[in-house]
């Protein structure tokens, strides 16, 4: 082969390969120029910046234009940081203008992300934050990069109920502010997006108050803020948890609505009384953490002790009287006037305040017995020194009132007193039958337990007392007062039978039993008397007594 042939293969290898390379290149995807349309989403590169417009490197045959239009989502510390170099989104608005360049838009590629991540965010069930940034007749717009949603007004928890002044007012309110919201409508092609605060923070809370119950000890107290009331108590917010204080827990005193005691966002300390776990409740107190006040009753009342109290309920056996939260006790309808009256209205009512004398106290049953009338004739010196001068007009104004309600009755004011003085002139002629009431009871006692039907102490006491009213009747022609005694404890035994068998609340059955009490300390007071009179043996009064309790 002479040296002109390998010049001239040396060439055509040299052409082979270069056509090789060519091919190469040309079939190289990567190398290839984007062909574009309309929506298409990508990234570019910022070549320049300028006030009007922003020029990409989008991978095509020419740069793209962003002009200033298409990036006014941005913000001013968003525009500041842009550089060139940077990495940007880009949504194609045209392919090719007049010029030959492709515009391309930063706003609406932050629009479709946003779509896109909104359309993840509702697949997965999850909550997302955002800024509100107006309001109309409906409710709250907020801005999701890009993209505006709504938020009507029932499904934000800060926006109240009432009048559309209110909900406008309400709403300005919340202009500016982040709010956590749940996707709960979205429709890409029709631009609609429907948001809800409310079920964000429902949703929030459900998992707080899981956790919250895990964590929970009975028995400890928390701090907590009054969420709501409502007629049978107040719901708590104890760290992302709603917990219910009953009607009940509230306070230690009487309370007939919540309203009384708490409203809405106070700040409080709680007591937890429960938990249960399954139902995902969690019962609390607000009393429990608080003294219990008839813990400290010895320390602070004895028998005798003059106090003011408030009549806070009415029953047919009394009144009920507050002298202070959480401490009631019982003016029995016979300790409220020296007169003859059938219902603690006829002279008193709800709210009424009243200087009161101390009878009876069993701190362990909570219960104290109150006198109105023993009060009353209380002699002017005692009564200045425990209440001051003052306490003299407020006494005869509350003698005035009890006087004009008792003429309103038609009952005469002072005529009770001439009627015990009657009644102990007729009683003594009785005395001697009175005398032996202690052994009598006994006597049935022993003589019913060898029977079929064995009686108890109390209706041995009624028999007892019976016994003596018919003596003293057959002697003088009058009926005794142990008759309505006697009658007044049946009556108030009765009440408690009935209230048991209504299946009566706690309270109910330990106010008719405070009814019992009374009636048979009256039982007792009238048996003394008639012992008394014949200076008899005082042991009847005290198996009365027993008998009663």
């Amino acid at each position: 082969m002479t040296e002109t042939d390998s010049s001239v293969m040396s060439g055509a290898d040299e052409t082979t390969q270069t056509l090789s390379l060519m091919e190469e290149f040309l079939n190289d995807p990567s190398l290839e120029y984007k062909s574009l349309k309309y929506g298409d989403v990508m990234d570019g590169v910022i070549m320049r910046i300028d006030r009007d417009e922003i020029l990409v490197d989008i991978g095509s045959k020419s740069e793209g234009i962003v002009p200033s239009r298409e990036f006014s989502s941005l913000n001013s510390e968003e525009k500041g940081e842009l550089s060139i170099g940077d990495t940007v989104l880009v949504f194609v608005v045209q392919p090719e203008n007049q010029e030959g360049q492709a515009v391309v838009s930063i706003d609406r590629a932050r629009q479709e992300k946003s779509w896109r991540r909104l359309q993840e965010l509702y697949e997965a069930n999850e909550s997302i934050q955002a800024e509100v940034t107006n309001y109309n007749k409906g409710g709250l717009l907020v801005n999701l990069d890009g993209v505006r949603g709504f938020v009507p007004a029932s499904q934000v928890t800060e926006i109240r109920g009432g009048d559309d002044a209110s909900k406008q007012a309400d709403m300005a309110k919340l202009i500016g502010s982040k709010l956590n919201l749940k996707v709960i409508e979205i429709n890409r092609h029709r631009n609609r997006l429907i948001l809800s605060e409310r079920q964000a923070m429902q949703e929030r809370r459900d998992e707080m108050k899981e956790k919250l119950i895990e964590e929970l000890k009975e028995g400890e107290v928390r701090h907590g803020r009054v969420s709501s009331i409502c007629d049978f108590g107040a719901f708590v917010d104890i760290g992302g948890a709603d917990g219910l204080v009953h009607l009940s827990e509230l306070s230690w005193s009487r309370v007939r609505h919540p309203s009384e005691v708490l409203k809405v966002g106070q700040e409080v300390d709680v007591a937890v009384l429960g938990i249960n776990p399954q139902e995902r409740k969690i019962a609390l107190s607000l009393k429990r953490t608080q003294a219990e006040p008839w813990s400290q009753v010895g320390d602070k009342y004895e028998v005798g002790q003059l106090v003011r109290g408030t009549i806070t309920q009415l029953a047919n056996f009394g009144a009920f009287a507050r002298i202070e939260d959480g401490i009631e006790g019982l003016i029995h309808v016979s300790e409220l006037t020296d007169e003859r009256i059938t219902h603690p209205k006829q002279i008193v009512k709800e709210g009424d305040e009243l200087i009161l004398r101390i009878i009876r106290i069993d701190p362990q049953r909570r219960r104290m017995g109150l006198s109105l009338r023993r009060a009353l004739d209380t002699p002017d010196q005692e009564l200045m020194a425990v209440f001051g001068e003052d306490v003299l007009a407020e006494r005869d104004q509350i003698v005035a009132n009890i006087n004009a309600a008792l003429e309103a009755e038609g009952i005469e004011p002072g005529s009770g007193r001439e009627d015990e003085e009657e009644e102990e002139t007729v009683e003594a002629p009785a005395a001697e039958a009175a005398a032996p009431v202690a052994d009598n009871v006994q006597s049935l006692i022993s003589e019913s337990a060898n029977g079929d039907q064995p009686m108890s102490a109390m209706q041995a006491a009624f028999a007892a007392a019976g016994a003596i009213n018919d003596e003293a009747t057959e002697a003088t022609g009058e009926p005794s007062s142990l008759e309505s005694a006697t009658d007044n404890v049946e009556a108030a035994k009765a009440e408690l039978v009935a209230a048991e068998e209504a299946g009566a609340s706690d309270e109910q059955l330990s106010e008719a039993a405070d009814a019992v009490d009374a009636a048979a300390t009256e039982l007792e007071a009238a048996t003394a008397a008639v012992q008394e009179s014949a200076e008899g043996d005082t042991a009847a009064g005290d198996t009365v007594e027993n008998a009663g309790e």
